[in-house]
């Protein structure tokens, strides 16, 4: 959430800057609930003034007198009238806060324009990507692909989008996501295992409500959401919480499934493991304080990066544009790696500064040692790493020529051979 008064104090910086967004948002309705609010408070409070003033006048009034028996029902009109002004006031209030979950957080300065993936940034290439394997192809079309990804039989029992993972795929999946959090407890990161369901208060504090309702899956009778990242528990860990400046920054991870309805999506990008309604990922997460956000935000894509640098992976960095910039985002990298057998970049982590856009929202504040104040923090996190796509380039880029998988060395302790077969 923004700050109101950043809004009404500088109306035109956050018009130009949820432009640079892309996003139609009406600014200016929001002002005026906001003008309502505060005017409707005046009242509230001009009203109670009277009352108080009518009480002090009763106490130098004798009782049953004319005075105070005129006083007594002027005091009593007063109280009416500030009743139900208090109720205006409310429903104002609440009006006001719904519409202020509609604007989007600010782009960071150094996001640069664009309305378009096409038009991100590429911030840094790592690894060669015409060193991968002569025998590349796309991993759907590995023969006995399907032996270890049985996606028939999981469109069977669920739907499409929902995979069995078979064999050394399911063992490939448990060593990579082992990897993974062994990797993150070694960079600082304390483990956690979240809760799978979420409230809506943990949704619309993380900016999933009310942005992406049509991307989430509900329950019909709790009204709980299927957690589309860890994201989105973790953040909710510090709700309404507190934190002693000395303990910043706090880093944490966790592995959990996630769960996304990714409607819209069609073609290419919807091929084998590209894109599914059920992966596993690892999520890196961090509060911090805002002095260092953007030096922790570096230091977060770095965590990402070693695991790829590590798995021997080629892979790029794109610094997104500010239309391809989510709703609460201040500044995004996305981290992609290269799929040999399609030939295209495929995006496996998101590393994300929301500044206090997130903390607002959930009220997660740090009490700083030179005011004694409480202060908002700033939020991180990143992916580390989403598995599927990590596995479909595993397989593409290091398929041999008899069918076999060679994994990379840092990945062998985990699944216990250098070698994934289909068989």
């Amino acid at each position: 959430m923004l700050d109101p008064k950043l809004l009404r104090e500088s109306p035109e910086r956050v018009r130009a800057a949820i432009a640079k967004k892309h996003l139609d948002v009406d600014v200016d309705a929001v002002l005026a609930l906001d003008t309502a609010w505060r005017a409707q408070i005046q009242e509230v409070e001009h009203l109670r003034s009277l009352q108080k003033a009518a009480n002090t006048e009763m106490v130098a009034l004798k009782k049953g007198s004319p005075e105070f028996i005129a006083k007594v029902a002027e005091m009593k009109a007063v109280s009416a009238r500030a009743k139900e002004k208090e109720s205006e006031l409310t429903l104002a209030e609440a009006a006001l806060r719904q519409a202020m979950l509609t604007l989007p957080n600010l782009p960071h300065a150094s996001v640069p324009e664009g309305r378009l993936p096409e038009e991100n940034q590429v911030y840094s290439t790592h690894g060669d990507v015409a060193s991968v394997s002569a025998a590349a192809r796309p991993h759907w079309e590995i023969s006995g692909f399907e032996r270890l990804f049985d996606f028939g039989r999981g469109a069977k029992v669920t739907g499409a989008g929902f995979p069995f993972y078979v064999g050394d795929g399911a063992k490939l999946m448990r060593a990579l996501l082992q990897f993974f959090l062994e990797e993150a407890g070694k960079a600082g990161y304390l483990e956690v295992a979240p809760p799978i369901f979420v409230n809506a208060a943990s949704a619309t504090a993380t900016g999933q409500l009310p942005d992406k309702e049509g991307q989430m899956y509900e329950t019909v009778h709790d009204h709980l959401y299927a957690v589309p990242t860890a994201e989105v528990p973790l953040t909710n860990f510090f709700r309404d919480e507190i934190l002693p400046e000395e303990v910043l920054p706090v880093y944490r991870c966790a592995y959990t499934p996630c769960f996304r309805r990714e409607a819209g999506s069609y073609g290419k990008d919807v091929r084998g493991l590209n894109r599914l309604h059920q992966f596993d990922k690892v999520e890196l997460l961090k509060w911090v304080h805002p002095d260092t956000s953007y030096d922790e935000l570096d230091k977060l894509r770095n965590d990402a990066e070693n695991l790829l640098r590590k798995l021997e992976l080629p892979y790029r960095v794109l610094l997104m544009c500010g239309g391809d910039l989510g709703f609460a985002q201040a500044k995004k990298f996305d981290l992609e790696v290269w799929g040999g057998g399609q030939k295209r970049w495929l995006e496996v982590s998101s590393c994300s500064n929301f500044e206090s856009f997130q903390a607002r929202r959930a009220q997660i504040r740090y009490r700083s040692k030179e005011s004694g104040k409480p202060e908002l923090v700033h939020t991180l996190n990143g992916s580390g790493l989403a598995v599927p796509r990590v596995i479909a380039a595993l397989l593409e880029n290091n398929l041999q020529p008899d069918g076999r998988v060679k994994l990379p060395s840092a990945l062998v302790p985990y699944f216990g051979r250098e070698f994934l077969s289909f068989d």
